[in-house]
């Protein structure tokens, strides 16, 4: 569970988040998360967040935002506002780390859904873009529906295809949540 203060890095992404105000601290209403990207650090994915808004207010670098068709570059003391519905992804373009900060609102499940992305790519299971394989994602995205979605293909349609692939994904053992398993004790040698 994510408490205010706490630090989360994606490493694939080069993402950091720290939460300065958790949905426990508002009863669900807001998270704020000051955000550090890596240079080519970008979002693992475009998503649609189809009843949060986020508003983004840069503090050191340029990213570049889209924003449904629109491409946007934002610096210093710009605010981006992503209605909630709006297709979405961003990425650092500059040579520094950028640096924002991030309102989204209602929290619904994004401390959780963030955090089990972070943890998967921390332990290594996720591909070169931060996404995991196939059937652990339809787990999580399955749980996550009202929270995030692709932008394409349909809402509909996702949710047919999530349907016949969580429940797989769930025989192999998958969970909507990433909890890493506790590291073997070693063993002692000779015996």
């Amino acid at each position: 569970m994510i408490t205010t203060g706490q630090s989360i890095t994606n490493p694939v992404t080069g993402e950091t988040l720290v939460f300065r105000t958790t949905s426990a601290d508002t009863n669900g209403e807001t998270v704020v998360v000051e955000t550090f990207v890596e240079p080519n650090g970008a979002v693992a994915a475009a998503h649609v967040h189809p009843q949060q808004e986020e508003t983004f207010e840069v503090l050191a670098g340029e990213l570049e935002f889209r924003l449904g068709k629109r491409k946007l570059v934002a610096k210093p003391g710009d605010r981006v506002l992503v209605p909630a519905g709006t297709p979405h992804k961003f990425r650092n373009i500059g040579e520094d780390t950028a640096h924002f900060v991030c309102e989204v609102k209602p929290a619904l499940g994004f401390e959780q859904l963030i955090e089990t992305m972070f943890t998967l790519a921390e332990d290594g299971k996720v591909n070169r873009k931060g996404m995991p394989n196939p059937l652990r994602l339809a787990v999580i995205a399955r749980h996550h529906f009202d929270d995030v979605r692709l932008p394409f293909p349909p809402a509909w349609l996702q949710k047919l295809g999530l349907a016949m692939g969580a429940p797989l994904g769930r025989l192999l053992g998958y969970k909507p949540n990433y909890e890493p398993q506790a590291p073997k004790a070693p063993t002692a040698l000779g015996v």
